[in-house]
């Protein structure tokens, strides 16, 4: 029986930017590995399941596309007689695909009912063969894993080389300025030769390169022992301060005299060393008595792999689908899912798709494919699942997610709070961050006529500083940190401080008193703890114990009281609130100090009036991590809002409008966004039929006291029961994965979920060391 839908199908080849989902279901985490395989859709190229759940046979009914080509992918068996290689960009096998599997096609007309269709038809073959070449969405992904996107700049592109000049062998030798004999970077403008920065893994350097660069202005560099006869090589702008691509390599050199035919590799490259020192960030995965930690399986208990550089992403994610509020919300029983038309590029159903893959236990099962000997662990690993299509979406439009680097973990865990608070949740669904936020209230008291103003902030996470004291530590060793407890840390963030600013009210300079305490709290409170330490003017993390019971613990201390009866509060009407608002007085000392290193001004005041006007130190580490801030070089503004930037700041509306978004969509949009200007512009573009009426309820409601931020109900006791720990030097580099509480049968465990690989945990010693995120849930 001859199918009707081949001839009137008008079917075509996928172009090189059609994704094709050819390695998972759209809609679950069923794959070409599962024994019913995926089918292919041949005319839009969705990935859907054929098996119980047949996505497929959904996706055919609702976009009326029924041919498809079915997927099914067997792994030839591995019988390990040698320990597996390790890893590294500088040894990739030439394994292809056919080494590992076994794969088989059949075309099938969902409609019709017909799984046999004459591949060799030739309105069909050319497409099923174009499909099965097509770089899947994940390897696309994958490929990025190794390679930083690079491009170049204009100051190589307008580079202008001083007279050419024949430098000779022995010059190529050692720093012109130290007798350092590897990293050596030689400036593309002049010829100077200098060493580079100390890199990890013991490479020396005494920046002479980078200290050459900021006598002359000389920009462009080239690392002589990476350059290849190929033409690759690390180049470097010091004036960017980014790695770069420079297409004219090959002249630039032979300006020099040094041709590309008789140079060799002889040094890794910066890549290469970056990879290398991630890998080395590793957490125990054996007890102290050298045995492999035991593997678990079952609901709750499923891994992500790792897509290159992602296992930030898969440790947030890991202890959000942790929460009753995510489980309830995207788990099973919340409803068919949504009909859409490109369910890979919809938040709602991916958020459902990782929700079904970790919590289902459906994929929590030994990998079937490695057969056990003396060089495998006597229980398999997972495979994981591999959420490159929620990486994708998470990523999308930002400049950092979108990219393989590694990324901070926090960072990362604000941009998915965002994404879910700002997306459409279908009728009668909550939307579950809501679970996490709370209301903090500030305090502040003239010093002089005592009176007071109260101002309120919702959020969904709180920051603490961890105190540094180094212990005594023997000549050579790793500095040490006391430990500290939790306590103190909270102590510290509530405590009464002095801040430099001027009340109009009474004229007085002599300051104010400020405190900031919990007006309501959470369900689920996340702490981000900071652990940074200044070494040679650039923040570094260190590795501070922070003491936390394992027992629920009071909170209860920490709650405001909010205005007593025999407080006076400083004027709120309008005038008043224009002109009584507390003037801020920078910290002459410490801006003077700041000045002094080169950071502008406005800079300066925004980091001392955020850091409570205290230090330069303080201030200075708030400027290296907010560097990248849209609005770093907006002026800080004091407008009568609360604590919370002012929806109808006409400063910020000038911006909007300056973009062509003015209007009353620019004040809803500063509006929803709580006055954050970057927030905004992203709200207007998700937006666009939006024209900007505020619904007066909502509008007559008071910022930061929204229905359901938080309880101030007492007891308010927190246990821990999640955590994102972080092996590194830096936040953006290095390794993070999770701990969580579990219940494993008839006991409480802790589990290590260290990419895709999930095991019970023996000793949490190690990571209460290393613990930068924290979840604790109120009991």
């Amino acid at each position: 029986m001859a199918c009707p839908h081949v001839s009137s199908a008008n079917l075509s080849k996928p172009g090189p930017s059609d994704p094709v989902y050819r390695e998972d279901c759209t809609q679950c985490f069923d794959s070409i590995d599962d024994p019913a395989g995926l089918d292919v859709c041949l005319k839009c190229f969705n990935g859907g399941c054929p098996g119980d759940r047949n996505h497929a046979k959904l996706h055919s009914t609702s976009h009326g596309h029924p041919l498809v080509v079915n997927i099914r992918r067997t792994r030839k068996v591995i019988e390990r007689d040698e320990p597996p290689l390790k890893m590294s960009k500088l040894a990739i096998a030439a394994e292809t695909e056919a080494d590992r599997y076994e794969t088989k096609t059949t075309v099938k007309c969902l409609e019709c009912g017909l799984d046999e269709l004459d591949k060799e038809d030739p309105a069909i073959g050319p497409i099923v063969d174009s499909v099965m070449k097509a770089n899947t969405f994940s390897q696309k992904e994958e490929v990025k894993a190794w390679e930083q996107e690079m491009t170049s700049c204009e100051h190589i592109l307008t580079l202008q080389q001083d007279p050419p000049k024949q430098i000779e062998s022995q010059d190529l030798g050692h720093c012109s300025k130290c007798d350092l004999k590897e990293n050596l970077w030689l400036c593309l403008q002049c010829g100077a030769l200098g060493c580079g920065r100390a890199q990890f893994g013991g490479v020396g350097g005494n920046s002479h390169a980078l200290a050459h660069s900021q006598e002359t202005g000389h920009g462009v560099a080239v690392k002589l022992g990476s350059i290849t006869p190929e033409g690759t090589a690390d180049v470097y702008c010091y004036t960017c301060d980014e790695e770069r691509v420079d297409e004219e390599l090959g002249a630039h050199l032979a300006n020099w005299g040094i041709l590309l035919s008789e140079r060799q590799k002889t040094e890794k490259s910066l890549t290469e060393m970056q990879i290398e020192q991630n890998l080395r960030w590793e957490f125990s995965m054996t007890t102290e008595d050298g045995k492999e930690l035991t593997p678990q399986f079952g609901p709750g208990l499923t891994g992500l792999k790792n897509l290159g550089n992602s296992c930030y992403l898969a440790s947030i994610i890991q202890c959000l689908f942790d929460i009753p509020a995510f489980q309830e919300r995207y788990g099973a029983g919340v409803g068919p899912l949504p009909n859409v038309l490109d369910p890979a590029q919809d938040l709602e159903t991916q958020l459902r798709k990782i929700a079904d893959g970790l919590l289902s236990g459906r994929y929590s099962k030994p990998e079937s494919d490695i057969t056990v000997s003396e060089h495998s662990p006597e229980v398999p690993h997972q495979k994981g699942l591999q959420p490159s299509m929620l990486k994708h979406l998470i990523g999308r439009g930002h400049a950092e997610f979108s990219t393989m680097r590694q990324q901070d973990a926090f960072e990362l865990l604000q941009h998915v709070i965002k994404l879910i608070t700002r997306s459409k949740h279908p009728s009668g669904l909550p939307d579950p961050t809501q679970s996490m936020r709370f209301v903090l209230e500030q305090r502040l008291q003239c010093l002089n006529c005592k009176k007071v103003r109260y101002s309120s902030n919702e959020q969904d996470s709180i920051f603490i500083d961890v105190p540094l004291e180094k212990l005594p530590a023997e000549e050579g060793e790793e500095p040490k940190y006391k430990p500290v407890t939790l306590k103190e840390c909270l102590d510290n963030l509530t405590a009464t401080e002095v801040v430099e600013l001027g009340c109009t009210s009474c004229s007085s300079k002599d300051g104010f008193s400020k405190r900031t305490l919990f007006k309501t709290f959470p369900e689920v409170l996340v702490v981000n703890a900071r652990k940074m330490a200044v070494v040679n003017w650039v923040p570094v993390k260190v590795d501070v114990p922070v003491l936390v019971d394992d027992e629920p613990f009071a909170l209860d201390s920490y709650l405001s009281k909010g205005q007593q009866p025999d407080e006076e509060a400083l004027p709120e009407d309008e005038a008043a609130a224009a002109s009584n608002v507390p003037a801020f007085v920078p910290n002459a000392e410490a801006l003077a100090m700041l000045e002094g290193m080169g950071f502008p001004r406005v800079r300066c005041e925004k980091a001392l009036h955020a850091t409570g006007n205290s230090d330069a130190n303080s201030a200075m580490e708030w400027l290296f991590a907010h560097m990248e801030d849209p609005d770093i070089d907006v002026p800080v503004s004091l407008g009568g809002d609360s604590g919370c930037a002012s929806a109808a700041d006409p400063e910020k509306l000038a911006m909007l409008e300056s973009m062509g978004l003015g209007g009353p969509r620019a004040v809803k949009a500063l509006k929803e966004t709580n006055g954050d200007v970057e927030r905004a512009i992203e709200w207007l573009f998700s937006h666009p039929d939006d024209g900007g009426a505020v619904d007066e309820e909502e509008a007559a409601a008071p910022a930061g006291d929204k229905k359901g931020a938080g309880s101030a109900e007492l007891p308010a006791n927190f246990q821990l029961q999640s955590i994102v720990c972080h092996k590194g030097t830096s936040i953006h580099a290095g390794h993070y994965v999770a701990f969580i509480r579990k219940q494993l049968g008839e006991q409480t465990s802790w589990v290590l979920f260290n990419d895709e690989k999930v095991v019970k945990v023996e000793d949490v010693e190690e990571m209460k060391k290393f613990a930068y995120v924290y979840f604790f849930k109120r009991v």
